[in-house]
């Protein structure tokens, strides 16, 4: 029986899928997180009647939500795709003997 896909399982593209969606995961969250900081800070500075502080929206609030999202989505990201890949590899083993 002739196989089918890639020629069987490559755990070497783990680390890249994972470190791609860990990259594309943070910069969506630090975008909006910045959208809604400055936002706020804006709609902050219109009640008080001040000028906004838009570095306090860069520096205390979005890139810390980023750096949070970004460690939640590393970690989950790995153990998705180390969980896919184990998965396969059974299936495969399976497949194999039948």
């Amino acid at each position: 029986m002739a196989q089918t896909g890639s020629g069987g399982l490559r755990w070497i593209g783990i680390p890249a899928r994972v470190f791609a969606m860990t990259f594309l995961f943070t910069l969506l969250s630090f975008a909006v997180a910045l959208l809604l900081s400055i936002m706020g800070t804006v709609v902050y500075a219109q009640v008080k009647h001040v000028a906004p502080n838009l570095t306090f929206a860069y520096r205390h609030i979005a890139l810390p939500c980023a750096i949070t999202a970004g460690a939640i989505v590393l970690l989950l990201t790995l153990a998705m795709e180390i969980r896919s890949y184990r998965q396969r590899k059974t299936l495969e083993g399976i497949e194999r003997v039948s």
